[in-house]
């Protein structure tokens, strides 16, 4: 059992949950939490640490096959990035995709996000999860967007970290030239929308692209969009919050191709 917080294991797993520097330069995360646990592929885990108590209450039915490391509680409390751990948190490896596979398996229209420069981690954690709830086929995410694998980030997506395909991109304005070779339309969410959200079709390959919390989409990007479109706003609010707008478009794509599907 580790007993001691300067054990290695120990200092490397608080520097992966506190720099991101170590996070890329390692290709591994911390996942923590029961239900990370059982979400994270087992390809994907490198290492399993438990608490001592929670290897008494819990070893023998939820890691009957797992090799895990035994951690004194008050030294896995220094490990964690949560107040109150659950006692069990997951070294896994970084998840990584091609472009291509952001656009799908070919059973349906692509229908893509590009975040540029989404900055709060519960927002992009949030986007990720409902991206899959809508199936989103693949997130673009610019180099300044906050940083997919930390710890906030990890738990607001509740798993779709797994099942979203993602990828940062130095370039965004090239990336929509690409995601325009590929016959997909590109839609701005922006201030300056001529037409509504809804007053648009997303029946065939779609992009939304999605802008910084305070300054929303650069005029570079929001340039290479086809249309712009724009959320409806009553009374004196100018915005919305960057993972409720695009829960609203992943949204209103997803209704129009549900009931093509009816049909």
């Amino acid at each position: 059992m580790i007993t001691s917080a300067s054990n290695a294991q120990v200092r490397r797993v608080v520097q992966l949950n506190t720099k991101a520097r170590a996070r890329r330069e390692e290709g591994c995360f911390v996942a923590e939490g029961l239900k990370l646990f059982g979400e994270t592929p087992k390809e994907l885990r490198e290492r399993v640490f438990v608490s001592e108590a929670f290897a008494v209450d819990h070893a023998a039915d939820l890691l009957e096959d797992t090799d895990f490391e035994v951690v004194s509680d008050s030294v896995f409390e220094k490990m964690c990035d949560t107040k109150s751990p659950q006692g069990i948190l997951t070294i896994a490896r970084m998840p990584s995709y091609t472009r291509e596979q952001l656009l799908g398996d070919g059973h349906r229209k692509p229908l893509v996000l590009v975040l540029e420069d989404v900055q709060d981690p519960g927002n992009v954690g949030t986007i990720l999860r409902t991206a899959e709830g809508a199936g989103v086929t693949g997130i673009f995410l610019s180099s300044r967007t906050a940083d997919v694998f930390a710890p906030k980030v990890i738990r607001s997506t509740m798993g779709s970290i797994y099942r979203v395909p993602f990828r940062r991109e130095e370039n965004l304005s090239e990336v929509c030239d690409w995601l325009k070779q590929r016959q997909i339309r590109i839609f701005a969410s922006h201030l300056e929308g001529t037409n509504t959200y809804r007053g648009e079709s997303y029946m065939e390959g779609t992009a939304f692209l999605i802008g910084n919390e305070g300054n929303g989409l650069s005029d570079t990007l929001s340039g290479k969009a086809d249309v712009r479109i724009r959320i409806p706003m009553e009374g004196k609010v100018e915005s919305l919050n960057a993972a409720v707008a695009s829960a609203l478009l992943m949204y209103a794509a997803h209704d129009q191709r549900a009931e093509r599907e009816k049909t």
